[in-house]
């Protein structure tokens, strides 16, 4: 099993249209091979820095079933306007990736 993240750091203020933005996407990952589920977590607020936390989780069969969404016509279509919400954030999102350690 493999565990995909991105944490995105989303200004204070930014939150409602931020979840608007994912609740409203077509993502297509539903159509991908390996594909088990998707959730949209809300972290923390960080009042010293001026945002609140967030991470996309998806959880997928194997690491080469992530590495093919990637490269997929279906991951380019749910990306195509991602660009839009960019004010909203502080920096880029942070990719984080974990395979299950197996007997732990």
């Amino acid at each position: 099993m493999y565990i995909a993240m991105n944490r995105f750091k989303v200004v204070r203020g930014s939150e409602e249209g931020f979840e608007n933005v994912w609740k409203g996407r077509d993502s297509n990952l539903h159509e991908m091979k390996g594909f088990k589920q998707f959730h949209l977590l809300k972290g923390p607020v960080n009042e010293a820095e001026g945002y609140t936390l967030y991470a996309s989780h998806t959880v997928w069969d194997s690491f080469d079933d992530f590495s093919a969404w990637t490269k997929s016509e279906q991951f380019r279509a749910s990306h195509r306007n991602a660009g839009t919400t960019k004010p909203s954030y502080l920096g880029h999102p942070t990719f984080e990736g974990f395979s299950i350690v197996e007997g732990a």
